[in-house]
C-alpha cells in the first residue's frame, strides 16, 4: 500500500521495511515530533477535566472564608 509521508507528501511504502512510516524518512519523522513539542500542533479536545468538575460558584473570598473556620493547627503541621 502507499501512502503520502504527512510532513513532505511524498510516497511512503507502508509496510514493514519502512521504519518510518508513515513518514519517509527520519528527517520528517523528527520535523514531526518538533512541531508536537513545539505547541504547533494539537489534538482539539472539549474542556479539561478540572474545568468540568470544577464549582463555578466559588471564588477565592469563598475559599479564603472556608480556610479561616479550619483549626490553625491544620497549617502549623
Amino acid at each position: 500500500m502507499q501512502v503520502k509521508c504527512p510532513q513532505c507528501f511524498k510516497q511512503v511504502t507502508w509496510n514493514s521495511e519502512s521504519p518510518y512510516r508513515p513518514f519517509c524518512s527520519k528527517r520528517c519523522q523528527l520535523i514531526d515530533l518538533g512541531e508536537w513539542a513545539d505547541e504547533q500542533k494539537a489534538i482539539p479536545c472539549g474542556a479539561s477535566k478540572d474545568a468540568e468538575t470544577a464549582s463555578p460558584e466559588i471564588d477565592v473570598e469563598d475559599i479564603e472564608a472556608m480556610l479561616s473556620q479550619q483549626n490553625d493547627d491544620f497549617f502549623n503541621q
